[in-house]
This record gives C-alpha cells, sequence and structure tokens, in this order.
C-alpha cells in the first residue's frame, strides 16, 4: 500500500466537523485513542510529515474498532 500523502489526509479531513477533537488509532492489539501532537516537517530527501503521539485519552469506542476491522469488538 503507497503511503498516504497530505493532500489525502487533508481531503478526507475536509469531510468531517473541523471542530471535533481528533485522535489517532495506533495498535489493533492495544485500541487506545491517542491525542495529536506536534506536526513537522523533515528536509531530508523524502521530504515526510510526521504527526506526533501526545498521549492517550482512552479505550477506542467498539464501533470505531468495528470500522477499522479490529477484533474483539
Amino acid at each position: 500500500m503507497p503511503h498516504a500523502t497530505v493532500r489525502q489526509l487533508i481531503r478526507q479531513l475536509q469531510a468531517v466537523d473541523p471542530d471535533r477533537p481528533v485522535y489517532l488509532a495506533i495498535n489493533p492489539d492495544w485500541p487506545q485513542a491517542h491525542r495529536v501532537g506536534r506536526v513537522i516537517q523533515i528536509s531530508d530527501s523524502d521530504g515526510a510529515v510526521y504527526l506526533a503521539e501526545n498521549g492517550q485519552e482512552d479505550v477506542l469506542p467498539p464501533e470505531v474498532r468495528a470500522q477499522l476491522s479490529w477484533a474483539d469488538v
């Protein structure tokens, strides 16, 4: 699967309410919601953008795990 781009992420985020909180869902074996921290762009050869994790919030709701196809819903 190709890497997601900033353009693709922006396009997906434009479809949702801009005032809602945003979380990272990282690990299906430990399904926690993680807060998004800093956004950093590195100017090396690949010019990647990184979203930093800024702490855990809570367990992901069952409906989120179901949409992600993560087990034990």
